[in-house]
């Protein structure tokens, strides 16, 4: 009797059953994974509440305030005239109880821009616009006064008012957050 043994390098059914076996177990584990980790991202209403927002400054008419929101919080853009900004700049910040100059308060180029979170920094009251004794901001709930810069004046307010992170996309465009 001659034995002879085969020995091929053709595929098998056996090896056939281990890939195929192997395919649905991966497959498998995919499903049972994606939606676990799915559910690990943001809900939709969340990623749009922080979501950057985009404001067109073409209309916004020189010593106008507008009022936007972005992240459920009131935002100032205002286009300061040439004036509010010489009498912003000329103010002595030994006298401010927070001092911060104008020119950190604006960006570099944009002086006649300003942008602020308008929400009072002592209660979170939202200030009114070209109000008060400086012409600036006023909070009518406790008094508290700010420049045309944003910067606490007098009143109970601890600090000066927050500025939003924003950026200048084009010379009539700015992007909030």
């Amino acid at each position: 009797m001659n034995v002879t043994t085969m020995s091929s390098a053709e595929p098998t059914r056996r090896d056939f059953l281990y890939i195929a076996t192997g395919s649905v177990a991966a497959v498998g584990a995919a499903a049972t994974v994606w939606p676990l980790i799915a559910q690990m991202n943001p809900d939709a209403s969340t990623i749009a509440a922080g979501a950057p927002i985009e404001v067109d400054l073409a209309p916004v008419a020189e010593g106008q305030v507008i009022k936007v929101f972005w992240r459920g919080k009131p935002i100032f853009v205002n286009h300061r005239t040439k004036k509010e900004i010489e009498e912003a700049r000329n103010v002595s910040l030994a006298s401010l109880p927070d001092p911060e100059p104008d020119e950190k308060r604006v960006k570099a180029g944009k002086d006649e821009w300003q942008v602020l979170v308008g929400i009072c920094t002592h209660l979170g009251c939202i200030p009114l616009a070209h109000q008060g004794p400086l012409n600036g901001y006023f909070c009518p709930c406790h008094g508290s006064v700010y420049d045309t810069s944003g910067r606490i004046r007098s009143g109970p307010a601890p600090s000066n008012l927050p500025l939003p992170p924003y950026e200048f996309i084009s010379d009539t465009k700015i992007r909030i957050g």
